[in-house]
This record gives C-alpha cells, structure tokens and sequence, in this order.
C-alpha cells in the first residue's frame, strides 16, 4: 500500500473528522496543510487533485477524492479490519447514512449561519433564533442516543467523528446543559476519552476556539 495523503487544515472540522478515522484505522498516512488563506487551495497542483479546491482532500496512490463523508467512507471500507465504523450491514449502514446526512444537512449548515458571519463579515452580535437552532441540533442528537451509546446505536462509527468535530467549536456558543441533554453530555464525554481524540481534534481545534472565543461575541 502505498502512503495516503490527507490535505487540509486543522481549523476545518470536516478535516478533523478524517484525522479521527485514520487514527481510528491505524493508518500511516502524510498529512499536508493547505494554507486557505494564502489561496494554496486555488494553485493548479492543488486543484489537479480538487478541481472544487475545498479541504479535505485525499490522495490514496493518485486515487483523489474530496469530501470527508465520502473520504470516511471510503477509508473505512478499503482499508478497516472489521467494518464497525461503516457498516456493511444494509440496515445498520442507512442508520450510519442517515446521521451523516444529518450533519451535512443539518448540523452543519446550523454551524454555519452562526459561524460564517462572525469570521467573514466580523458581525459580533449573534441573532437569538440561530443559537435556538443550535439547540434544535442538541435535542435531536440526544433523541438519536436514545438507542444506544453512539450516535447509530451500540457501535462507534465515522457518524460520531463527523458530528463532534463540528460540535467541538459549536460548544463555546451554547454548552450542552447535561440535565436537559443527559445523552448528549454523556456521548461528547465518552468520545472525548478516545485514545486518540485529544491529538486528531481537540489539540487541532483549540485555535479556532481561541479565535472564536476572541471575537466577544454576544447573543440578542
């Protein structure tokens, strides 16, 4: 096998969520920063292995593939000693499908009308209704543990990764009350004791969350 490549940045959430899969698989793999600010996603070596130029991005021996979904999947499949992370199971894996759905429909989206106006048009104030559907957000992930200790039941899969790496930065605008959201609590916690948590995301996004915390944002 030759070595994998992951492109991308540490702040991005959706990168994050490869990392947590390629620890989780114990793959060895290069891992390039591309630096979106100085527009290295928009060079042409960039854009030969994503003509999107978005973050993440993967070079599996000059197999490229964009989209942490996509890429999850992917490497979970190719490469996973059992397939517990995206199972092969028609049932359990549309469990998983739905969930990660969810999060590129929903919960990211639901990040994004918060985030998006407070980096990119530095708006400080942050409108009510958008931190109400942050906790829209919380109340169906509490409802999706109801059936077992991850968010697609018993097992961990790439579904949990996706989720608490955007949630990671979404935490600083509306903590999870654990007497409201007792599940929830309890999942950010038991993820968090993931051997290799610390170094895939929360080390790596400790930045975004000082920059975040940086902009003294208020809520009306």
């Amino acid at each position: 096998m030759g070595k994998l490549t992951l492109y991308g940045i540490d702040g991005s959430p959706p990168v994050r969520s490869v990392l947590l899969t390629l620890r989780a698989l114990g793959l060895d793999f290069d891992y390039k920063i591309v630096n979106l600010m100085e527009k290295e996603h928009l060079k042409p070596e960039f854009l030969k292995i994503n003509p999107l130029h978005t973050v993440p991005a993967l070079d599996d021996n000059g197999f490229y593939l964009s989209d942490s979904h996509a890429i999850n999947s992917y490497l979970v499949s190719k490469y996973g000693r059992s397939d517990s992370l995206y199972p092969k199971d028609l049932k359990k894996r549309a469990i998983v499908d739905q969930r990660l759905h969810y999060d590129s429909s929903v919960v990211t989206s639901t990040g994004r009308a918060i985030t998006f106006p407070l980096f990119w048009q530095n708006k400080t104030e942050i409108p009510r209704a958008r931190i109400d559907d942050l906790e829209g957000v919380y109340k169906s992930l509490n409802l999706f543990l109801d059936k077992g200790n991850y968010l697609a039941g018993d097992s961990l899969t790439i579904a949990d990764f996706h989720i608490i790496a955007v949630l990671t930065g979404l935490l600083v605008f509306l903590p999870v009350d654990a007497t409201k959201y007792p599940d929830l609590a309890a999942w950010i916690k038991r993820i968090k004791e993931l051997p290799y948590y610390e170094e895939a995301n929360g080390a790596r996004s400790a930045p975004i969350i000082a920059l975040i915390k940086s902009k003294n944002f208020t809520i009306a």
